[in-house]
């Protein structure tokens, strides 16, 4: 357990930076929702 919070904070935190402002960063989390929906759909749910 200890381990598993400072690997999130770091992965949280390098996924952040690759993105330039929250404003890119929203894009990208709506991107990824998009994906996931198209994928839900296709499968059926």
């Amino acid at each position: 357990m200890r381990l598993i919070l400072p690997l999130l904070l770091l992965t949280t935190l390098l996924a952040t930076s690759a993105c330039e402002t929250m404003e890119g960063l929203g894009r990208d989390m709506s991107s990824a929702g998009d994906a996931v929906t198209a994928e839900a759909q296709d499968a059926g749910y």
